[in-house]
């Protein structure tokens, strides 16, 4: 068994469990309306969903949060290994590198139909080097934890004692109790910045004035109803389920998501299912993304991180 086998992980809850119980809030659950008709197809349909009482982190998981898991443990993150040739044959060299996802800014105004113009694959790009080699942490332990993949972020939340939350607790959660969805602006004419993400023209200009330009410490913009911060924007967050482009025509309790069979029809033949990411991030723009909302959704490939995704936790109320 390695350093960071599940039952290692087991043993190490209880530390896990001292050091996060005072960040988590108790959610009571209830029901509501998932998803949104007004907005992009794959929030669509809007059913009635119900969720038991859970909680969850108050904020997302930071770089020094994770480092003490890490320390703990010895888990070795995705981006910290390098692939076999055999089992990827038609990979380039670069992509079985250790290494991961990074932004990187265009000097001059681009079009948006083709993401490659604004991301790049940086060997040595990992969590304690979020856009590359160069790059440190050493100063920005209060900022979300990235260039994690969902199987990273599962085992930190299985040695914190818990787990990734659902797709719609996670909505539920976001919500802060409201029932409608407007977060179609971060920002507020009478209460000011209620989230990072982009001010200007993406992806090439950032006017940073919500005070950031990159990620933010985490509870750096006011919580909701909940007590929850950074549900919008910040960083996009991963969820358990796996994902599929439209949500099930059907009314749920306690949904886990469609099945990993299911979702691999959906994503590419050589990667297979992806996962849900939720709320948005630092780079959704008004004319771009614009998902910075509880129904907001994407995808993320499972074995892949990024400099914009993190994630919080979830633990079940016995």
């Amino acid at each position: 068994m390695t350093r960071s086998g599940s039952l290692l992980l087991s043993i190490l809850c209880v530390v896990g469990i001292e050091a996060d119980a005072a960040e988590l809030v108790r959610i009571e659950g209830g029901r509501f309306q998932m998803g949104s008709a007004n907005h992009y197809r794959e929030e669509q349909p809007v059913r009635w969903v119900e969720v038991g009482p859970f909680e969850i982190s108050a904020t997302e998981v930071t770089n020094e949060q994770f480092a003490s898991f890490v320390d703990a443990t010895g888990y070795v993150t995705t981006a910290e290994r390098s692939l076999a040739p055999a089992d990827h044959p038609n990979w380039p060299a670069l992509l079985l590198q250790p290494g991961s996802m990074v932004f990187a800014q265009p000097s001059e105004p681009t079009e948006l139909d083709d993401a490659t113009a604004w991301w790049r694959y940086v060997p040595g790009a990992n969590w304690r080097h979020p856009t590359g080699p160069d790059s440190s942490i050493a100063t920005l332990g209060d900022r979300p934890v990235v260039q994690v993949s969902p199987e990273d972020a599962a085992a930190y939340a299985e040695w914190a004692g818990g787990r990734l939350p659902t797709e719609a607790e996670w909505e539920f959660a976001a919500r802060g109790g409201r029932k409608d969805n407007n977060w179609d602006e971060p920002y507020d004419p009478d209460s000011g910045w209620k989230a990072n993400s982009w001010q200007g023209t993406f992806p090439s200009s950032d006017l940073e004035l919500d005070g950031h330009h990159g990620t933010s410490p985490v509870a750096s913009f006011p919580a909701n109803n909940y007590g929850l911060h950074d549900m919008i924007g910040n960083v996009w967050e991963y969820v358990s389920d796996w994902w599929v482009p439209a949500h099930p025509r059907v009314n749920q309790i306690d949904p886990i998501g469609p099945s990993e069979a299911l979702a691999a029809q959906f994503g590419p033949s050589d990667i297979g299912a992806h996962k849900v990411v939720k709320g948005g991030s630092w780079l959704c723009a008004p004319r771009y993304c614009r998902r910075y909302r509880p129904s907001g959704r994407q995808s993320a490939e499972r074995g892949l991180g990024s400099n914009h995704i993190g994630f919080r936790v979830a633990r079940d109320i016995e």
